[in-house]
């Protein structure tokens, strides 16, 4: 069923696959939402439940953890990218483990990849739809600073949305969405600390893009106030939160499946302690 209501999924790498047990979930109990904002690793998740292919993240996840062209150093030296973009978006949809772009395409509500202009410095929300082409977006949200090439769409060039918006609640509130469900990857209580020395690095390899330096250097702080305006809302009932409960063991590079499913299940089962309490609140 399509409810009227936003769902906004935060990134954070590998961390990603709890999202990807509360989407299963979701999808078992076809619950669909009228607009979806997925940012970094939520919005690769993000195109699996628009195709309505349930555990392909968790496949997708776990499934090439040992091989050097997914992610490493090997990638990193080879490509410029930790993750390696031909496996991640060539090889692996269109051959290894096949997407299906045409029930994305058919996906009844709206879906946006929240991306980072580094000239400006502000998030951008890409729309998702044909996912042949948008895919694009999708891996522009997941690249990560230091450690992924900038990726041009048009004439400008884009990195993580998550250092812009991890978690675009605002976005969603002011496209109209009075409802709004988030799935978050950090456990209640996190703080997020200043990068400290990789900043630097920040400031010499984006020299020409200033924006991206100061955006990292305040980022903690804009996530922490973002995280406590949410608290706040969901306190007052006017959000709906699905976290972690307890720090994972999962970081946010990780190579050992056990970990990986054991986050997974426990996003599954997160979501389904809270099936009833979540079906009043979008049905309201």
């Amino acid at each position: 069923m399509m409810y009227e209501a936003g769902l906004i999924l935060e990134g954070g790498g590998m961390k990603g696959i709890y999202t990807a047990g509360v989407l299963d979930f979701f999808m078992d109990k076809e619950i669909m939402f009228s607009d979806c904002y997925g940012v970094s690793a939520g919005a690769c998740h993000l195109c699996n439940y628009m195709s309505g292919q349930r555990g392909r993240s968790y496949r997708i996840s776990v499934n090439y953890l040992d091989m050097k062209q997914y992610c490493g150093v090997w990638s990193m030296l080879r490509t410029g990218d930790f993750f390696g973009v031909d496996m991640s978006y060539d090889l692996i949809p269109n051959y290894l483990d096949p997407y299906d772009y045409d029930s994305a395409a058919a996906y009844e509500g709206r879906a946006f990849a929240v991306v980072t202009n580094i000239r400006t410095g502000e998030p951008e929300y890409l729309p998702l739809k044909d996912l042949r082409k948008d895919i694009i977006a999708v891996r522009a949200s997941s690249s990560l600073p230091l450690v992924s090439r900038n990726v041009k769409i048009g004439e400008e060039l884009y990195l993580d949305g998550g250092i812009s918006d991890p978690i675009p609640v605002r976005q969603s509130l002011q496209s109209g969405n009075k409802k709004n469900v988030i799935i978050m990857t950090k456990e209640v209580g996190f703080v997020r600390q200043p990068i400290g020395a990789e900043l630097a690095l920040v400031g010499a390899r984006y020299l020409c893009f200033p924006k991206v330096y100061e955006l990292m250097r305040e980022r903690h702080l804009s996530y922490n106030a973002t995280v406590q305006y949410i608290e706040e809302k969901q306190k007052a009932g006017e959000l709906f939160v699905i976290r972690p409960k307890h720090k994972s063991e999962v970081g946010r590079i990780e190579k050992d499946k056990e970990k990986m499913t054991a986050l997974y299940e426990e996003g599954y089962r997160d979501a389904a302690a809270c099936y009833l309490e979540l079906l009043e609140y979008i049905s309201q």
